[in-house]
């Protein structure tokens, strides 16, 4: 086993020294901020272990939630639209439009965006990018609000802190809320609303207990647990 840092072992302390968990969203947020900081901005990200089967259809926990304090990223939004569009993306802030020369671009290897948002009317050709965007978590989908006519607002919502999130193949999801830098009130109110979106979207196939683990974590740190008591609460 590696050996730790001295910075990841006064993390450790300082989670010890505040009762070792499982805390309340609030308490992990105050834990996180007595981590001592390091030279760069480091994500705040929230790990989950679901009671699901994801290989089910009917067991997918996908979808998007929009952050009420953002997640501190600059985010590169690419929209894929037809001409009439164009002026739409771009006034809504867009960072690069256009369709068959991105098309192309992207065929040739060219993945330097976090989001890409397409018209109903162009995802046959968008479609051909599967093999490239979808690995990458990049392909537009009507469920995550990136395929839509509404490319603005789709835009928008985008850049002010929008997420989508989509559990993996062994029932796990992992997705930042926020950096080191927001206050703790802000981290645990971005928990707070991706959480309520988790349980929102609960599967009425899956049995047992839905939600197994909760975890919170900086970039550089060690995992701080979450009560099972604060996802029951949200469904109340």
């Amino acid at each position: 086993m590696a050996k730790k840092g001295k910075r990841y072992l006064n993390a450790l302390k300082a989670i010890q020294e505040s009762g070792d968990g499982p805390f309340s969203l609030q308490e992990a947020a105050n834990v996180l901020k007595k981590f001592d900081p390091v030279k760069f901005n480091e994500s705040v990200d929230i790990d989950l272990r679901l009671g699901v089967d994801p290989r089910h259809a009917d067991q997918m926990v996908r979808g998007s939630v929009a952050l009420p304090h953002g997640t501190g990223k600059k985010v590169s939004v690419l929209v894929l639209a037809s001409p009439d569009k164009h002026e739409e993306a771009e006034s809504a802030g867009a960072d690069h439009v256009g369709l068959d020369d991105y098309i192309t671009k992207i065929q040739e290897g060219w993945t330097d965006i976090d989001v890409i948002i397409a018209t109903p009317n162009v995802m046959a050709k968008v479609g051909k990018l599967g093999r490239v965007l979808g690995p990458r978590g990049l392909m537009p989908n009507p469920k995550s609000g990136t395929v839509t006519m509404e490319v603005g607002k789709a835009v928008k919502d985008v850049k002010a802190g929008k997420i989508d999130f989509r559990v993996d193949k062994q029932g796990n999801l992992h997705t930042g809320i926020g950096r080191i830098s927001f206050s703790a009130d802000q981290l645990e109110e971005n928990a707070r609303v991706f959480l309520k979106e988790i349980m929102r979207l609960r599967p009425a196939s899956a049995k047992g207990t839905y939600v197994r683990s909760i975890t919170i974590s900086t970039t550089m740190g060690p995992p701080v647990h979450i009560a099972s008591t604060e996802v029951i609460n949200l469904v109340r």
